[in-house]
């Protein structure tokens, strides 16, 4: 078990070892490997990556299942991407806990200068036809050795062994450096709300049986945004607009008519120039959230859950405020009623957070709100919602005219 887990985390931490260096940099698991990390453009592997956990201190064995089964399996892996015929071989690492013995094949195929390929070769290939090499790898042995001359030179030259990488248990401190998270008060829970935001992921990575819930991979620039989200919420740091608000040109406001969000400002009766006031929040949150997307200052999945917290705020105002509505009550009282809903919702919203624990300019909520005012024809009953009293029945019209 700890075995699995150490797998999850040591793709957060490899994950976010190259976050700094390339933020496109991709990855998924389980599939041809316990972690593959991808090319951006083709989704071909770059990488695969074997994880092995042992507890127990000691040297990682040239004849041991460890090595021998990764081997196998990158072999199988190997076959069905070409790799052996022409196909640009993809990095196979081998990450263990425990230590290459020096003079062992396995030293010689340590990252860096001191890489000696051919010796690790000659002596992988007199293990392999040892008859009495251990019966458990019996089976891997032999597919090395039915591979030609050529090929095991190339799938040799290809392997990289990563020994003595930290255990289970002393994983945090490389995954906090990995991070950028610095020694706090609030260092540890950081570190554990992107871990279980990671996990998340991993069991979305691993899910074949949901289409709808699985993951195809998982991008850096994806953790990037939930650790700058994390970190920033607590280090007390908001996120920094950039748009500058000026009132909307009349040519602007006039691209806006045929909406669903001015439409349902008009069912309430609205002037023209509050209209043009709420159209410049609509339109520069829209702006401003689209940008913190683009940019990964925030996630999707967060900007959901604002959504949802808004949701929340508007159904209060309406509940209150459609709470004395009647079947006989006029068009001018229910127009009456849906501006004041508007307006107290307005007010709920101004102060509510995109980033908890900071502050967000009043315009951000009041114009997401708009924004899903603008969706209320379309939207899940959870993030549908409008100002007019029968805002529901009015949108349903709406549409079938529209259908006609």
């Amino acid at each position: 078990m700890t075995g699995y887990l150490y797998q999850c985390e040591l793709a957060l931490l490899e994950l976010a070892r190259r976050s700094w260096l390339d933020a496109t940099a991709e990855i998924r698991m389980e599939l041809l490997d316990d972690i593959e990390f991808l090319d951006p453009n083709d989704h071909t592997p770059l990488e695969l990556l074997q994880s092995k956990h042992r507890e127990a201190a000691g040297p990682l064995s040239e004849t041991g299942k460890d090595f021998w089964r990764s081997l196998a399996s990158w072999i199988d892996a190997l076959k069905d991407l070409s790799a052996f015929s022409g196909v640009t071989m993809p990095l196979l690492r081998l990450v263990s806990t425990q230590i290459a013995q020096e003079n062992s094949f396995l030293h010689h195929l340590r990252p860096g200068t001191g890489r000696k390929v051919s010796e690790a070769l000659a002596r992988m290939e007199e293990i392999a036809v040892d008859e009495d090499g251990p019966d458990g790898t019996a089976k891997d042995r032999a597919l090395f050795m039915k591979l030609t001359a050529a090929q095991r030179h190339q799938l040799v030259s290809a392997i990289t062994v990563d020994d003595g990488v930290p255990v289970m248990s002393d994983l945090d401190s490389s995954l906090a450096k990995e991070l950028g998270i610095t020694p706090s008060d609030h260092a540890q829970d950081a570190l554990a709300e992107i871990k279980g935001w990671w996990y998340g992921m991993a069991v979305r990575l691993l899910e074949r049986r949901n289409p709808e819930r699985m993951l195809a991979s998982v991008k850096a620039e994806q953790l990037m945004c939930r650790r700058d989200e994390v970190i920033g919420r607590y280090a007390g740091k908001g996120l920094k607009a950039t748009q500058t608000l000026r009132n909307l040109s009349q040519a602007e406001i006039a691209g806006y008519a045929d909406r669903l969000v001015v439409t349902q400002m008009r069912w309430i009766g609205l002037p023209d120039d509050e209209v043009a006031m709420h159209l410049r929040d609509y339109h520069y949150a829209r702006a401003q959230r689209s940008e913190w997307l683009r940019t990964f200052k925030v996630t999707t999945e967060r900007l959901e859950e604002y959504e949802g917290e808004l949701h929340y705020e508007w159904e209060a105002a309406f509940r209150r405020g459609t709470r004395r509505i009647r079947d006989g009550m006029s068009e001018e009282d229910r127009q009456s009623a849906g501006q004041d809903i508007l307006d107290a919702t307005m007010d709920r919203v101004a102060d509510t957070p995109l980033s908890p624990g900071s502050v967000t300019p009043p315009w951000i909520g009041k114009g997401t709100v708009h924004d899903l005012s603008d969706q209320a024809d379309t939207a899940e009953a959870d993030r549908a919602l409008g100002w007019h009293p029968d805002y529901s029945r009015l949108c349903k019209g709406r549409n079938e005219t529209q259908e006609q």
